[in-house]
């Protein structure tokens, strides 16, 4: 359930925000998104070295706020888990990481830039969908190809995404298609907060296991052994960091 829901919120934000970036007007420079490339003047040793000060600044960052903020690995724990998710977040404001609307928009961005037409821009959209390991459940991509072939029609020729009078004309069809999906722009950031704590509440998930392994493979070392395992929730990460 939690995947699907991950999913489906995620399919919603890939739908409206291919939407947005369909309109070349709106479509926001790549080098916006591509926060980890060195600058183009930077060619062979200067460029990986300028590569790797700044994965490790990001890295240093990261590591910064963990060793600050404490974490309860209580994935059961709804306010654990919301401390865990501000956490993350923090990690990726100080450490200039993309968070998931930011990665999908750059996604589209850098792989439909110099895309002329909206039938071939669609089309691109599925491969990224695809590629991204996300199903469309919402049947978006069919009502979308439709919308285009009903303003193509009326047009009587391929739509490019320059023409401002074909794209109004399917665009307001679009807004028909999210209408009928329920897809609405001012839903989006309340969905990625709950995909975030989603996300959050898998992570935990994954180190209360690993956390589990570590404390078995260790009760069973000879120095160990009669010795009561802690629990869980009472670990404190810093000190493993």
């Amino acid at each position: 359930m939690a995947l699907s829901s991950r999913l489906f919120s995620k399919s919603n934000k890939l739908v409206y925000a291919s939407q947005v970036f369909l309109q070349k007007e709106h479509a926001i420079p790549v080098r916006h998104f591509a926060k980890g490339s060195a600058p183009p003047s930077l060619k062979g040793d200067e460029m990986l070295k300028s590569i790797f000060v700044e994965l490790k600044n990001k890295f240093e960052t990261a590591m910064g706020v963990l060793k600050k903020e404490k974490i309860t690995i209580d994935p059961d724990d709804p306010a654990a888990v919301s401390q865990y998710a501000n956490v993350m977040k923090t990690v990726r404001q100080k450490a200039n990481l993309l968070s998931e609307s930011q990665s999908i928009k750059g996604i589209i961005e850098m792989e439909t830039q110099d895309i002329p037409d909206a039938r071939t821009y669609l089309l691109t959209l599925q491969e990224i969908r695809i590629k991204d390991g996300l199903t469309d459940d919402l049947g978006a991509e069919a009502m979308m190809m439709e919308a285009l072939d009903k303003v193509e029609k009326e047009l009587k020729k391929p739509l490019l995404r320059d023409d401002k009078k074909g794209m109004d004309l399917l665009l307001a069809e679009f807004d028909k298609i999210n209408q009928k999906l329920g897809i609405r722009k001012e839903d989006l950031p309340k969905l990625e907060d709950q995909l975030e704590l989603k996300m959050a509440k898998a992570q935990l998930e994954e180190l209360k296991k690993e956390a589990l392994e570590a404390m078995e493979t260790q009760s069973k070392r000879e120095e160990f052994k009669g010795e009561e395992k802690a629990d869980v929730k009472s670990l404190d990460v810093r000190n493993f960091i």
